[in-house]
């Protein structure tokens, strides 16, 4: 007989005040829902980390019912936890904007609902009844929820106090599990992510079980405010960005100048462990997507490009080449496709999304021996992809990127020392960045993928086989795999404790097997390689934007744009100033000389808004003694130093880390 585990825990004396939920077979289940008594039950507590998504789901509940009860007629969508909060989609009938101030009297009503301490209650009913309900509301888009909601399901509505939801949980015993709340932001969204639907207004917020644990994360939000790269990026000239290519960033002069170290650093790094450089095209076939996998797979993301014969009639809405325009545009909207339905689409292509398949076609180019392998071939090239506008952000989500990207062509035997040498990689380079707090994960096989189980049973066999060989511990992420390979993904805790997952490294015998790659082996008979798909920064525009932050656009001497600013006290100091200037950048060190008119604290002022590591101001005693008063961004006074000291001292630190 099923039981609901409040029940269950009463029963057993061990339904304490602080008990959220409980763990069954691995899964979370709240209080409300009934099971089948287990033989073993794990009680999730109020300040177990695993409750927070449970807190933060029951919080948007209440953040919902604080808006329709302040403004009522709006309608509620979606309200799922997220991984620093909430957040709930709503339709406004009067269209306004929620301001600051309506925020802050939500904020209010939320306490006054949570101080009410009201149960959530579990109810299932049928789905006409359902339909009735929200009908009867006025709910229109929680009609269409239910629709999709599949018939296997059972359709579940949480209430507390007077409101309701259709809701599939886990919630909160009572809304006293509340105890931190605050709402963050607000910010438009298309219904269901489509931008043919209706626009909402998608109102953050977060929770924790305490003011406390609240505190703490809202001064580190505010710490993330003044590290935030699109701020930062302004104000030091790194990048910019225009409506007239969304998500694409400029980089300006000093941001191209890190950008191209970062890049130059790894690549570096390469020539030292075996690497390969290549180029690659930036438009492909349509036919090359298909022998990938992608077009079926990953064409909604990708970029279309199109002959110059786009604009001649065909008839029937096909293209010379019989490709329904229905199939090119899957993902288009119903007056997109009716607009194309008559252009004459002679050559049908993607922009390059990744560089895998790319690297396949180059290797099967030719015959491969085994004593080729392993083959690394390593790729800067170019990537596309379409991010929808809801979801950009920065430079940590956007269309255009290159990553320091890499694929590892290696024999069955050779993959697990592979590993380990892309694991040796990784952590050297991480290190050199100041990253110390790494956490690794195993992502499994996804429900939709390419492959045998066979292969993935291999595949992530020698991925977890590699971790315990270097002593590395790792949680499993189930179902997260890229749809034809397992992978670990590392996930890098920055200098303020927020987790950024950066590189990976994925086994994949699915693309070789589809373009037919083959090495002769020892044996002189053919073999199928394994392909490993490496990244140690992964996008060099996410990274850049996470580095920015994690250093408060700091960056060390050897990355900073300029290295030294030399200031003048007098004009009579204007002379020494170039002539040092010569001798620093003879030396390949990059110095920026300031002999304006502005007075001395001016000029060190706008050198330290600029995260210059080193000043020198240069007066009087400094031209007599030829030598320079040095300030350093961490050090702070040095005194008046010779010049040879500063020279050597500049040279050292400009070394890039690994050499």
């Amino acid at each position: 007989m099923r039981i609901s585990p409040k029940e269950l825990l009463a029963q057993r004396g061990q339904l304490d005040k602080d008990v959220v939920a409980v763990i069954v077979d691995g899964k979370i289940v709240d209080l409300h829902t009934p099971i089948d008594p287990p033989e073993k039950l794990d009680v999730l507590r109020q300040d177990n980390p695993k409750a927070l998504e449970i807190i933060r789901h029951s919080t948007a509940h209440v953040m919902a019912d604080a808006v329709q009860k302040l403004f009522p007629g709006t309608q509620v969508t979606i309200g799922p936890a997220i991984d620093n909060g909430f957040y709930y989609d709503f339709a406004r009938p009067d269209h306004k904007h929620f301001t600051d101030a309506d925020l802050a009297q939500i904020e209010a009503k939320m306490v006054e609902i949570i101080a009410g301490a009201h149960d959530f209650r579990r109810d299932v009913v049928s789905r006409d009844e359902a339909k009735k309900l929200f009908s009867q509301m006025g709910e229109t888009f929680k009609l269409e929820i239910i629709d999709a909601i599949p018939a296997d399901q059972d359709i579940s509505l949480y209430r507390h106090g007077d409101w309701m939801d259709v809701c599939r949980g886990p919630h909160v015993p009572n809304t006293r599990f509340l105890q931190g709340v605050k709402l963050t932001s607000v910010a438009g969204a298309y219904w269901r992510g489509q931008e043919s639907n209706p626009m909402l207004q998608r109102i953050y917020g977060t929770a924790f079980p305490s003011k406390k644990a609240l505190d703490a994360y809202l001064k580190q939000l505010e710490e993330a405010k003044a590290r935030d790269h699109r701020k930062l990026g302004k104000e030091l000239d790194l990048f910019m960005m225009s409506d007239l290519a969304p998500a694409s960033p400029f980089f300006l002069p000093r941001g191209a100048f890190v950008y191209n170290t970062l890049i130059d650093f790894v690549r570096k790094q390469y020539a030292r462990r075996g690497y390969r450089e290549v180029i690659t095209p930036q438009i492909f076939d349509k036919a090359l997507w298909e022998r990938s996998g992608h077009w079926a797979n990953y064409r909604e993301n990708m970029f279309m490009a199109f002959g110059a014969d786009a604009a001649e009639d065909v008839h029937e809405g096909r293209t010379p080449r019989g490709i329904p325009l229905s199939d090119v545009f899957v993902s288009a909207s119903d007056k997109t496709k009716e607009k194309l339905a008559g252009s004459h689409l002679d050559y049908v292509c993607g922009c390059k999304a990744m560089n895998c398949p790319s690297h396949c076609v180059m290797f099967g180019a030719q015959r491969r021996s085994y004593r080729e392998l392993p083959l690394r071939i390593a790729d800067f090239g170019r990537l596309h992809r379409y991010e929808r506008s809801g979801v950009t952000h920065g430079l940590t989500r956007v269309r255009t990127f290159s990553q320091d990207d890499a694929h590892i062509f290696c024999t069955p035997e050779q993959m697990q020392d592979e590993i380990a040498k892309f694991m040796d990689f990784f952590y050297a380079v991480y290190d050199a960045l100041a990253f110390n707090k790494i956490e690794i994960r195993l992502a499994t096989r996804p429900e939709k993928r390419l492959g045998t189980d066979a292969m993935w049973d291999q595949a992530e066999s020698a991925l977890s086989k590699a971790l315990d060989e270097k002593k590395l511990a790792y949680i499993v992420s189930e179902g997260e795999g890229a749809f034809y390979g397992p992978k670990l993904e590392f996930h890098i805790t920055d200098a303020i404790g927020r987790s950024w997952q950066l590189g990976t490294i994925q086994v994949d015998y699915n693309l070789p097997e589809r373009f037919e790659l083959e090495y002769i082996g020892a044996d002189n008979t053919a073999h199928r390689p394994v392909m490993l798909h490496r990244a140690i920064l992964g996008s060099i525009e996410r990274f850049l934007g996470v580095y920015i932050e994690h250093v408060a656009g700091a960056f060390p001497v050897w990355m900073a744009p300029e290295q030294i600013a030399l200031l003048t006290v007098a004009d009579r100091h204007n002379d020494y100033a170039h002539q040092i200037r010569a001798e620093l950048e003879a030396k390949g060190i990059r110095v920026v000389v300031d002999d304006s008119n502005e007075k001395l604290g001016g000029k060190i002022r706008n050198a330290r808004n600029l995260r210059i590591p080193y000043l020198g101001v240069l007066g009087d005693k400094e031209v007599e003694a030829r030598a320079v008063a040095l300030r350093s961004r961490t050090e702070g006074e040095l005194g008046s130093i010779a010049l040879d000291t500063v020279i050597e001292r500049l040279v050292k630190e400009s070394a890039y880390p690994l050499s």
